[in-house]
């Protein structure tokens, strides 16, 4: 039997690689010296297609150049790398990696806030820089009667919130609606919920419907002892409105894993004392990176031997 001929356009995980060379033609367009030569010569025969955020946008210039092209199969929950409305238009499949990342993200989302709180980071360097003999560490703010908003109650954002419930914290949501099934006080708009709570975590899914969620208002609203924890991507918050309200004292702090551009952390955010960064990491552990990787062989699996696919993404769900 003819075996589906799959692109990777940027590396993967040696796992994944295997597992789609046992089963597929998987051409590695990141090991050419010439990518555009290669990929005019395997275009027609490309029916597959793994992607990750590693790759760029994965738009109508692809899809044009892939004229046989029939899924993505996105490393990833978070799929604002991709246009899926495009490959909807074109009956192309998108796939992503639910489920598999939410407990390792949620408990990182516990972690970050944590750190930025008790400013752990901070505390490790004064130990190391040997200023622990001349004078104890500064007494710290704490989650201890804090009230905690999070923007986008999805499955991760219900993990954080699961974890939150331990720490005898008060927890309330904004997002598109009101769940009729959550207990927790919603809120209709970023502003009200920031108003309301004195830290803001950020669990919502990238792309235009969510850029800049997180504005200068909503920023001023969190107020001075307010702590922003982003977890889900860089551009949901205004990033230079956020620099200048961590500089003004406009809230406390603030523990980032995403950005604007990523890998590129602007220096005013480093040269901040009262801000934790991490980089990007959110899933990334080795048990959950594997079984994200899993799930893109699946899907890529799936679809070629049922037509079906397991994780397509809402915009394309009828087409998988």
């Amino acid at each position: 039997m003819k075996r589906p001929h799959i692109l990777m356009p940027a590396k993967m995980s040696d796992g994944v690689i295997e597992a789609l060379d046992a089963r597929f033609v998987l051409h590695r367009l990141w090991e050419q010296a010439d990518r555009e030569a290669y990929l005019a010569r395997v275009a027609p025969d490309i029916v597959g297609l793994a992607a990750s955020s590693l790759a760029g946008r994965i738009g109508p210039d692809w899809f044009a150049r892939l004229p046989a092209l029939q899924i993505v199969a996105n490393f990833g929950v978070g799929y604002d790398n991709i246009d899926a409305m495009a490959a909807a238009d074109r009956g192309i499949v998108v796939t992503n990696t639910p489920g598999v990342l939410d407990d390792e993200v949620a408990d990182l989302t516990i972690g970050l806030l944590l750190a930025t709180l008790r400013r752990i980071p901070q505390a490790d360097r004064y130990v190391r820089d040997g200023r622990w003999r001349d004078a104890p560490f500064p007494l710290s703010p704490t989650l201890r009667g804090r009230r905690v908003g999070i923007i986008g109650l999805g499955a991760i954002g219900k993990a954080v919130a699961q974890r939150l419930e331990g720490f005898g914290v008060s927890i309330a949501y904004h997002g598109r609606s009101r769940q009729a099934d959550v207990a927790y006080e919603y809120h209709a708009t970023p502003v009200s919920i920031a108003g309301a709570c004195d830290v803001l975590i950020a669990v919502v899914p990238g792309g235009a419907g969510t850029l800049h969620l997180v504005d200068a208002s909503v920023l001023a609203a969190l107020g001075p002892n307010g702590v922003l924890i982003n977890v889900s991507r860089g551009s949901v918050v205004d990033q230079d409105a956020l620099i200048a309200a961590l500089q003004a004292g406009t809230i406390w702090g603030a523990g980032l894993d995403v950005y604007a551009t990523e890998p590129n952390v602007p220096e005013a955010l480093c040269a901040l004392p009262n801000v934790v960064l991490l980089p990007h990491i959110g899933s990334g552990s080795e048990h959950t990176r594997r079984a994200m990787g899993e799930l893109v062989v699946d899907n890529l699996v799936s679809w070629f031997d049922t037509g079906r696919a397991i994780t397509p993404v809402p915009e394309t769900a009828d087409r998988g």
